[in-house]
């Protein structure tokens, strides 16, 4: 595989799971997002928009480069994001998780008010309503984050194309 295949496979996966968490999670079961899986979502769609576009340029040289690091960087940011829900998920009252300044701050962005579906944080980042293969939401999105990670430096180090 090429590089922008592997962008475009990344950014495609990006938008499944974000489709995955709005359309199944959230309407079809009714779980309701919190602020730490708002935070999740953006860096999802951050690293989905950057992956395609990475994808459509096909960069070489440095650019390949330019990619890769702000790839790493959503999915850095999302993973550390990520770990800290599932810290919480272990220890719900090392920190508060409820109507907190960051739930009241992302549910007043223009995003929340475009697309609530989305981006209003209402749940309680502590609770683990969902489980697949024994493992909750927030860990699975730490695994996504880091195999995304993955993904952007392998393609930075695939051979360039001729």
């Amino acid at each position: 595989m090429k590089a922008h295949q592997f962008h475009l496979a990344a950014g495609l996966g990006c938008l499944a799971l974000l489709g995955f968490a709005v359309f199944y999670l959230q309407d079809a079961i009714g779980l309701l997002p919190c602020p730490l899986c708002v935070m999740q979502r953006i860096a999802f769609i951050l690293f989905a928009f950057t992956a395609l576009v990475a994808a459509a340029h096909r960069p070489a040289g440095a650019a390949r480069w330019v990619y890769a690091g702000l790839l790493d960087l959503w999915a850095t940011l999302g993973a550390a994001v990520a770990a800290w829900q599932v810290y919480l998920t272990y220890r719900p009252h090392a920190a508060e998780c409820g109507i907190s300044p960051e739930e009241r701050f992302l549910n007043g962005l223009p995003l929340a008010k475009w697309w609530p579906a989305m981006f209003e944080a209402n749940g309680d980042c502590t609770r683990v309503d969902w489980k697949f293969l024994g493992l909750s939401i927030p860990e699975l999105s730490l695994i996504a984050f880091i195999l995304l990670s993955f993904v952007a430096i392998y393609a930075a180090l695939r051979p360039a194309p001729r």
